[in-house]
């Protein structure tokens, strides 16, 4: 049995190979890995860390993962694990596409700087200064009734989940995303606020709001700004809101859990989209690889620029790193408020390590999505982290997955030897 789950695997090996090969697809393996020790790693400690990733895998805990990290722009660890689908045997490569739900919203929050830079709009500026549908929102009161707005909501707030918008659950019955980006606005336009703005931290529509402004800010269309003004120069061929029929090959299935607490396929997801679709959503709509993510997370890594490329300043990557939460006000994504960290601009900021239990160093940015795909960038030890999987409720701790925000840092500043 076991020499026959062999043969199938190696089989999928092969086909997954000339696949690859067949799209084209050959910038994974140009990566140039350095030795851990060039820029202050210990190789034992690497090594460990592709060891816990495969013992997971192989405890059939998750089905597949690739994980990247850099430190002073160079990768000393990249590496493919597991399969992409536990139905077909599929290995994973290092050029498999996921989806990175709301890793997508610092690709936004890029967006709205560069037009930050280009005097488009100003952190203080009223949200409704570019969206007049928002003009006149009410916020709700416990009553039932509503209130005007204390004051109006600012971009400033709207890039930091405190415009008063409500989670994104709260409008799961009003179709936000049945239509276009604009559809989108008329229907929260119709709709009072959850809070006042600034007074606290809610994670819904905010980010696809952002996408809306891009496109009239601009005049394209979000995912032609991406293109032009962030992918293209980046190089980061893999990523988009559509996958092209010729890279299906590449896509990981989604995973969840059985009865039994292993990884099982998840049935049925949405397949990925082959043209661009109708809501382009800012908020988590695109498709990446761990290479092309790091790209983008490298460049920022930088201070805005990449292999010449210069997408922000280094005062602008500064700024969407610089905690702006009102006093008081916390992030609390699945439950308990998250202790030593604020928000910045489309980034989750790490403001004190040792109150936030983690190694990861202060002033450190990140974020994940909702498959379990997570990055950081850490500017005080100059470390870059990706890591891929693809599961049901990845993030949700004590839905099954695996830790990996947790298991990863750990490891990666335990294998770090130099300042």
């Amino acid at each position: 049995m076991r020499h026959d789950f062999a043969r199938r695997l190696a089989t999928a090996a092969s086909a997954a190979v000339l696949a690859a090969l067949a799209a084209g697809s050959a910038s994974a393996a140009e990566v140039a890995v350095v030795p851990p020790a060039q820029v202050g790693f210990a190789t034992p400690g690497v090594e460990a860390l592709k060891a816990e990733m495969q013992s997971l895998v192989d405890q059939k805990k998750l089905a597949g993962a690739v994980t990247l990290l850099a430190r002073q722009g160079k990768v000393v660890h990249f590496e493919a694990y597991g399969v992409q689908d536990v139905a077909t045997g599929q290995p994973t490569s290092r050029d498999t596409i996921y989806r990175i739900a709301s890793m997508t919203k610092p690709i936004t929050g890029v967006a709205m700087m560069i037009l930050w830079e280009e005097g488009k709009w100003s952190l203080d500026d009223p949200v409704a200064k570019h969206i007049p549908e928002f003009a006149d929102l009410k916020v709700a009161t416990a009553d039932g009734g509503t209130e005007p707005q204390a004051h109006p909501m600012t971009m400033r707030e709207l890039m930091s989940h405190t415009a008063g918008f409500d989670v994104s659950a709260g409008y799961e019955d009003d179709g936000l995303q049945d239509g276009d980006l604009q559809a989108m606005i008329d229907k929260l336009a119709a709709l009072p606020l959850a809070v006042q703005p600034g007074t606290d931290w809610r994670y819904g529509p905010s980010v696809n709001i952002q996408g809306y402004i891009v496109e009239k800010l601009s005049g394209q269309r979000l995912d032609d700004f991406f293109k032009s003004r962030i992918f293209d120069p980046l190089k980061m061929d893999d990523t988009g809101f559509h996958v092209d029929s010729a890279k299906l090959s590449r896509v990981s299935a989604v995973h969840t859990y059985g009865q039994d607490g292993l990884i099982a396929p998840a049935g049925e997801v949405r397949p990925a989209p082959t043209s661009p679709p109708a809501f382009l959503s800012g908020s988590g709509g695109l498709f990446s690889t761990a290479e092309d993510y790091w790209r983008f997370a490298q460049m920022l890594a930088n201070g805005g620029e990449l292999d010449g490329a210069r997408i922000l300043k280094p005062e602008t990557v500064k700024l969407m790193r610089t905690d702006v939460l009102a006093d008081g006000v916390t992030v609390d994504l699945y439950g308990p408020s998250q202790t030593g960290g604020g928000f910045g601009l489309d980034f989750a900021v790490i403001t004190d390590p040792a109150a936030a239990g983690t190694p990861q160093g202060v002033n450190s940015f990140y974020w994940g999505g909702a498959f379990g795909t997570w990055f950081w960038i850490d500017p005080t030890n100059d470390v870059v982290f990706v890591g891929m999987i693809q599961n049901l409720r990845g993030s949700i701790l004590g839905a099954g997955t695996p830790p990996m925000r947790d298991i990863s840092p750990r490891l990666v500043y335990e294998a770090l030897t130099s300042e």
